[in-house]
Formats: C-alpha cells, sequence, structure tokens
C-alpha cells in the first residue's frame, strides 16, 4: 500500500529530499556571516581615518583580505538561497520561476566575481 495519491505516482512527484540541505546551508552561512562580518567591522573599525594608501597596504595582508573573501562568499550563498527561497515560495508559474531561479543563481555568481575580483586586484597590486 502507498501513501502516494494517484497523481503522484502517475507523475512520479515527491519529495525532492533537498529541504534539510536547504535549511543546513542557510543556518550555517547565517552564522559564518555573523561571525566574518564582526571581523570585517573590525577592521573597518582599524582602518577609520586611515589614508588610502594605509588602507591598501592593510588588504595586501592575508589576515585582512582572506575575511573580506570569505565574507563575500558566505554571504552570496546565503544571499542566493534566501532568494531561492523567496522566489519558490512566491512564483507560482513555472516558466517564469525557473527563469527567475537561474537570473538568481547567475545575479549571485556576477556579484561574488566581482567582489572577489577587486579584493584581489588590491591584494596583488593590479
Amino acid at each position: 500500500m502507498s501513501l502516494r495519491t494517484p497523481l503522484k505516482r502517475v507523475r512520479y512527484l515527491g519529495s525532492a529530499k533537498e529541504g534539510a540541505d536547504h535549511f543546513w546551508k542557510q543556518r550555517v552561512t547565517a552564522v559564518s556571516n555573523l561571525v566574518l562580518s564582526i571581523i570585517v567591522v573590525a577592521l573597518v573599525v582599524s582602518l577609520a581615518g586611515a589614508d588610502h594608501g594605509t588602507v591598501v597596504a592593510a588588504l595586501k595582508r592575508p589576515e585582512f583580505s582572506l575575511p573580506l573573501i570569505l565574507l563575500v562568499v558566505s554571504g552570496v550563498i546565503h544571499m542566493r538561497l534566501g532568494m531561492q527561497t523567496i522566489i519558490e515560495d512566491y512564483v507560482h508559474g513555472e516558466a517564469a520561476k525557473i527563469t527567475l531561479l537561474m537570473l538568481n543563481t547567475f545575479f549571485a555568481i556576477a556579484v561574488g566575481a566581482a567582489s572577489i575580483l577587486a579584493v584581489m586586484r588590491i591584494y596583488f597590486g593590479a
């Protein structure tokens, strides 16, 4: 005896088994965003009032640039997961939902790549 409805048996639709994974990724990135944000805010406060050369010299040090890059990566993943949830919950047309989910992923990649490129350009002195 199956607990599936006849329509679900025909379409073979069921749980995607990704809900817990999505939930935990969102929680882990939220915690990492919190920790990394505190580190980056401490960096910004320590550099408040410094001239351009001092800020660039600080960002050329890995102990300052690495947390910044990690915050970008964690933040972009968290942003993408959050927008994915909103799109899945509130967009009802299948074509529009798929299009928006793809655009969401492309946007997250673009924001992450541009942000990391900016930090790396400072780090490598380009």
